[in-house]
């Protein structure tokens, strides 16, 4: 299974590049059009959807995103067809994330946490990683991001939120990670 990270990250700037945001940390409800899923962003967000492959196979990744400060937030949904293993899937997103990011360490096992909420699925790959990479201009950067998923019939949701900031606060992260509902 691979996922295209030029395009998860050709989507993700797409969606980011067009914002103006509010006032920093001006947090509003939004809802992912057409699931089940509703995030909290702290500044008001741009949309795009298009079409990826995840796993091989053409999937509709909907991307909310903005800028709070100087934090780039966004979160990501798709629905996989049915019997597609999720957990290999985010497996593969989680790693085209950090290789966008350009972190180049193994991470440790304090950089990876066991990410489950209600409503979502126990799944081995629900993660949140932390860690350092690169902006494109080679400056750090921290990656603070989470991946689970939610059942929709036979189908399964996979969500991806990620939050980037050279001076990251544990509040704005856990924050857009606990705003997301099922």
């Amino acid at each position: 299974m691979r996922i295209h990270s030029s395009a998860l990250m050709a989507s993700l700037v797409g969606a980011l590049t067009l914002s103006a945001c509010s006032p920093a940390q001006n947090w509003r409800d939004v809802a992912l059009e057409g699931t089940p899923l509703k995030v909290q962003l702290p500044c008001k967000p741009d949309r795009t959807t298009r079409i990826v492959p995840l796993g091989g196979v053409a999937v509709d990744l909907q991307v909310v995103g903005c800028e709070s400060g100087s934090a780039m937030v966004a979160v990501m949904t798709a629905s996989l067809p049915p019997g597609a293993d999720a957990s290999g899937v985010m497996a593969a997103w989680q790693k085209a994330t950090l290789d966008n990011a350009r972190v180049a360490q193994a991470l440790t096992a304090s950089q990876q946490q066991v990410w489950h909420r209600p409503g979502q699925l126990p799944l081995a790959a629900s993660l949140r990683i932390q860690a350092i990479g690169q902006r494109a201009n080679g400056e750090p950067v921290n990656v603070d991001a989470v991946w689970g998923a939610v059942g929709e019939g036979n189908r399964v949701r996979l969500v991806h939120a990620v939050l980037y900031d050279a001076q990251p606060t544990a509040e704005l992260a856990n924050t857009l990670f606990d705003g997301i509902k099922p």
